[in-house]
């Protein structure tokens, strides 16, 4: 993530997404980004000063009530769309507010 976007990632992550932030070692708070969690999952932003999205390489979400969150994102004005290239999987994507890629995936 770009330096500075602590607040449009908790927004994203926290808000919408439904993760939980979690503090970072001491040693690394200082460099910025944030980490969040729910259930297994662990997500670490970093920041990066020559910040680029990654569109291509994405982690892959197992979302239980797919049709709800695909629903509360669209109405939070992302652009979520649907993915119909693998045979009974449901799946979607978006992007979070630096670009970055994300599946979602029907649990």
């Amino acid at each position: 993530m770009p330096s500075g976007g602590e607040d449009k990632a908790r927004t994203f992550y926290v808000d919408q997404l439904g993760m939980i932030e979690v503090a970072k070692p001491p040693a690394l708070a200082a460099r910025g980004g944030c980490w969040f969690e729910l259930g297994p999952v662990k997500l670490h932003l970093g920041v990066d000063e020559d910040f680029r999205p990654a569109r291509k390489a994405h982690p892959g979400l197992l979302v239980d009530d797919f049709d709800g969150l695909c629903a509360a994102l669209r109405t939070a004005g992302h652009a979520v769309a649907d993915d119909h290239l693998l045979p009974g999987v449901r799946r979607a994507h978006l992007s979070d507010p630096f670009g970055n890629r994300i599946e979602l995936i029907e649990a």
